[in-house]
């Protein structure tokens, strides 16, 4: 797995995917309950673990370095000032990471970018990816872009990449719809 320094973007937004599937977070249950959800999730975020590129289907063992990783994310996600977020972030990154290296993008420009070491677990690499977006999001954003959801009725957390920084909910069409659904239907009841 290639993982770009300059697009925390991608990488951000798959840590918030990942640590609002579990189930103290959804009241649905867990997102990813078994390695088909696991599959499921990678292919909606658009993840090219190399783990799986020989068309090996992820697998319990998976699962369950997947369900670590998530809460160790959770654990990045809140850490309690910007040097134990750096801290944690480095640690999730480290045991994939093979080192930076100097590629050409799509536009021949050069980028820096880390590469999984041959053979990492796709826990690993998912630990690559979002440990190192999340000291990218740091370096170039500050520490408030991480955040608690501002729904009372939710447990999730997540990274603000939006441009303004002014992200409330973890997953705006869920909690943020839930409290404008709520608002305006106090606010019919008020008019009745």
């Amino acid at each position: 797995m290639q993982v770009d320094l300059n697009d925390y973007q991608f990488g951000a937004g798959v840590a918030t995917a990942l640590v609002n599937s579990a189930p103290e977070v959804q009241s649905a249950g867990d997102r990813i309950a078994d390695p088909a959800a696991l599959a499921r999730f990678l292919a909606e975020h658009g993840v090219p673990a190399d783990a799986l590129a020989d068309g090996r289907p992820a697998d319990v063992a998976d699962l369950r370095a997947v369900h670590e990783l998530r809460s160790a994310l959770r654990e990045l996600l809140t850490a309690p000032d910007a040097a134990a977020l750096a801290e944690r972030a480095g640690a999730l990154a480290a045991p994939a990471g093979a080192g930076p290296v100097l590629r050409r993008d799509a536009a021949g420009t050069w980028q820096w970018s880390l590469a999984s070491r041959p053979g990492a677990p796709l826990a690993d690499e998912l630990a690559l990816l979002t440990g190192t977006a999340a000291a990218a999001v740091l370096r170039a954003l500050g520490a408030d872009r991480f955040r608690r959801c501002a729904s009372p009725a939710c447990a999730g957390v997540f990274i603000d990449t939006s441009r303004g920084g002014r992200r409330r909910y973890c997953e705006p069409e869920v909690c943020g719809n839930r409290i404008n659904v709520a608002a305006y239907r106090a606010r019919r009841r008020a008019a009745d």
